[in-house]
């Protein structure tokens, strides 16, 4: 019987911990706290890590579940309340959070599954450019599914407004063979076509490059994926949006951190609050964005 333990490593510039229960495994960063890859025993992974990954101090990696906050994607594509929150000159893409170490706060195990929590003490008040007081932390469960919560809570004394989300990396066979269930009739914003707003019809395939921001999303989304036989589930809280993505063979080739071919292994759903489903916390509101991902035979 596997104990469930968690040990330290490196890879590349990067700090990082694996989590090992007797049915899972788990690699997550300090940078970001970003998760990095997951998979169950005798699956193929969940979490996509990009053969190609570069691990340096300063640059999310394409894997896992990069932390998006305080806001998501191009600044300037946020709503003007998100907008006002930041008073420095360049915003990087995704936020401040996933490029900055997290500090671990606790490591526990629970029966048979293992917990750790992170925060970012830089929130509170010490971000660059972002001058907000807001307690975040994210805890991580690795247990029979795996799920990560990620809670914003206004410490300061005026109101703030974020937009966020679990950057999701999901492995599939082949992107071409899978599709996504649950955005059937759902609204979306076809950001390829000038940010136009569309209707899904029917179940979500792949057949060129893909980025769409889905509205009023229910709580449960999946990729059904026949050669592997099976099915990821999705599990959401507190987020009524998803962000669907997928580079294709051109955008990939721009990637130097994904190969060529590494379009066709990964899938992004992208848990978030964004376009008009972001946060405004009050002082001393909190909010969680919640994300439980499971696995079953098709």
């Amino acid at each position: 019987m596997v104990i469930p333990r968690i040990e330290t490593e490196q890879h590349g510039e990067l700090n990082c911990w694996r989590l090992t229960t007797a049915h899972a495994e788990l690699l997550i960063a300090q940078q970001g706290a970003q998760i990095l890859s997951y998979q169950r025993v005798g699956e193929p992974p969940l979490l996509w890590l990009s053969e190609d990954a570069i691990f340096g101090q300063g640059k999310s990696v394409r894997a896992g579940v990069p932390v998006c906050w305080p806001w998501f994607g191009n600044l300037q594509r946020n709503p003007e309340p998100v907008q006002a929150m930041y008073t420095g000159s360049e915003a990087p893409a995704h936020g401040l959070a996933r490029t900055r170490d997290w500090q671990l706060l606790a490591a526990d195990q629970q029966g048979e599954g293992l917990s750790v929590t992170f925060t970012l003490p830089q929130a509170q008040g010490q971000l660059p450019g972002w001058a907000h007081n807001v307690a975040l932390t994210l805890q991580v469960e690795l247990a029979s599914e795996l799920k990560l919560t990620l809670t914003s809570r206004n410490q300061g004394d005026s109101p703030v407004t974020i937009s966020q989300a679990l950057h999701s990396y999901f492995a599939v066979s082949d992107v071409r063979q899978v599709q996504v269930e649950g955005v059937e009739g759902l609204s979306y914003i076809e950001t390829l076509a000038e940010w136009q707003q569309r209707q899904q019809q029917g179940a979500l395939g792949f057949a060129g490059e893909t980025d769409r921001i889905y509205l009023d999303t229910p709580q449960t989304l999946s990729i059904d994926d026949p050669h592997w036989q099976r099915r990821i589930t999705l599990t959401s809280s507190g987020s009524r949006s998803a962000v669907i993505w997928n580079p294709w063979t051109e955008r990939a080739r721009e990637l130097a951190d994904m190969a060529d071919d590494g379009w066709q292994r990964m899938l992004c759903i992208e848990t978030a609050n964004v376009w008009d489903d972001v946060v405004t916390l009050k002082p001393g509101a909190s909010h969680t964005l919640g994300l439980v991902i499971g696995s079953q035979a098709l």
